[in-house]
């Protein structure tokens, strides 16, 4: 969601690559062709690359940080030298700026809201802990404090975005750029395929109580 909303909220950039939408190189929707028409047209292109992006190409990596997180593949310069040799096979030169903000976007220093918004976070994690609950964190919701259960919060959070979702077609609708993401399963088609498999289960409602 980083990079997408990075560039929804520039305005600037042309092409947004994310690894919930598959990257295709080559061909009528190829992201390389897309690029050098807009080099083309603006003499320039502005290219964002979210973390993880391109594992269909690159694979997935075996290797993993200090901090036990696996790592990613290095999208940012495949995609930096595939630009360089597709130009260079048209007898052109991209001369292309590389950043890798790396962690340059979490050091933004801390203002007030956001310092007494985490003592208050850090204070009732205190309160929880004494009173002796355990596998919960604090949160702010409709502007309340409130203990959420861990295991709750991970299993409803929103890790993935969704290629058929608004924040995705406002970034196709922005940049122009090619709508790379697999076509969307119906839902009959979906629900059809359950019930052939035996995956669907009944669902039983209890009695109401009027107790």
């Amino acid at each position: 969601f980083l990079a997408a909303f990075a560039a929804l909220g520039s305005g600037d950039v042309d092409l947004v690559l994310v690894p919930e939408v598959p990257i295709v190189l080559d061909g009528p929707d190829g992201i390389l062709p897309y690029l050098r028409r807009r080099v083309k047209e603006h003499k320039f292109a502005v290219v964002v690359v979210a973390e993880g992006a391109g594992e269909e190409l690159l694979g997935v990596s075996e290797e993993v940080d200090a901090g036990g997180n696996r790592a990613r593949p290095k999208i940012g310069q495949f995609v930096r030298e595939k630009i360089e040799e597709y130009f260079e096979g048209f007898g052109e030169t991209a001369t292309i700026k590389y950043i890798d903000p790396s962690y340059t976007v979490r050091s933004v220093p801390a203002n007030g809201a956001d310092s007494l918004y985490c003592m208050q976070l850090a204070q009732n994690a205190v309160h929880g802990a004494m009173a002796g609950m355990t596998g919960f964190s604090v949160g702010l919701v409709n502007n309340c404090i409130v203990y959420l259960p861990i295991p709750q919060l991970v299993a409803t959070s929103p890790r993935t975005m969704d290629p058929h979702g608004m924040t995705w077609e406002r970034i196709v609708a922005m940049t122009g750029q090619p709508n790379t993401a697999s076509p969307k399963e119906d839902d009959d088609d979906k629900e059809g395929s359950a019930e052939k498999e035996g995956d669907v289960d009944e669902l039983v409602l209890p009695e109401p109580s009027l107790q």
